[in-house]
């Protein structure tokens, strides 16, 4: 099976645990990030590339390849850069599928109307946290 191509924009706890994930799954993927220190969490059987820079700065999109992804993912902690870069990915690079993190549950239900898709921890988990109270 050949592999896509895959940005994963934030090298945190969560972009890095992505982005070894997909790694092993031969994606091919590039990961940003705007402190170089934060590749070190990269695992060490990661096989992709890493671009230091600012994930709301098109032109750095443009470097990192969005243009030719087919999966954009928006991890950082900064749910406003994320909303900023998975926009970007999806009307400037025409990535098919963008998703994006985002703590607030409005800008949520908000920014998937528009055609980004989210994962919001308060959303995603409460069900789950409902489901062992029984």
């Amino acid at each position: 099976m050949a592999s896509r191509y895959v940005v994963v924009a934030g090298c945190g706890r969560l972009g890095s645990m992505l982005a070894g994930e997909l790694s092993s799954q031969g994606e091919s993927l590039v990961v940003i990030d705007r402190d170089g220190r934060a590749f070190r969490r990269l695992p060490p059987e990661f096989s992709g590339f890493t671009l230091e820079g600012e994930m709301t700065e098109p032109e750095l999109l443009r470097r990192a390849g969005t243009h030719e992804a087919h999966l954009f993912l928006a991890t950082a902690d900064d749910e406003n850069a994320n909303l900023f870069a998975a926009q970007a990915a999806r009307t400037l690079f025409s990535v098919p599928r963008v998703v994006a993190r985002v703590e607030t549950p409005q800008k949520a239900r908000l920014w998937s109307r528009l055609g980004i898709e989210t994962v919001c921890p308060a959303l995603d988990l409460a069900p789950a946290f409902l489901e062992k109270k029984r």
